[in-house]
């Protein structure tokens, strides 16, 4: 699978709210950065992070600006859309450097402001 095919289905389980595909793209041991706190998340914490976030949507998805391959991955500017079940559509742009190691995710480099997100938490 190419970098751009597992980008694509990564993206694919998470708009579909699919934690365990979502989770099968990464290595057991990625990390996941993300500048506004310049911390390196777990898989584990980043699902948490995930299901909580699909509880509190109807729906997540990822406008994709731009996706490029790149030596060892692909990086990619998208607008993360979700609608909250009250309905309210909240938007947050977003660059993410991607790295692959064997067919899978091996870090995520993410660069956002997460004060739209904010509500989510």
């Amino acid at each position: 699978m190419s970098a751009l095919d597992l980008a694509n289905t990564f993206k694919s389980h998470l708009e579909a709210g699919d934690e365990p595909g979502a989770r099968a793209c990464f290595k057991p041991d990625a990390g996941i950065w993300h500048n506004y706190d310049r911390k390196t998340q777990t898989v584990d914490q980043n699902m948490s992070t995930f299901k909580n976030i699909i509880s509190k949507t109807r729906s997540r998805t990822y406008d994709i600006q731009r996706m490029v391959e790149i030596p060892g991955g692909w990086m990619q500017q998208h607008i993360l859309r979700v609608e909250t079940l009250d309905g309210k559509t909240i938007e947050a742009d977003a660059i993410a450097v991607v790295l692959v190691e064997d067919g899978k995710i091996a870090r995520i480099e993410e660069y956002l402001d997460p004060t739209p997100l904010a509500s989510l938490r």
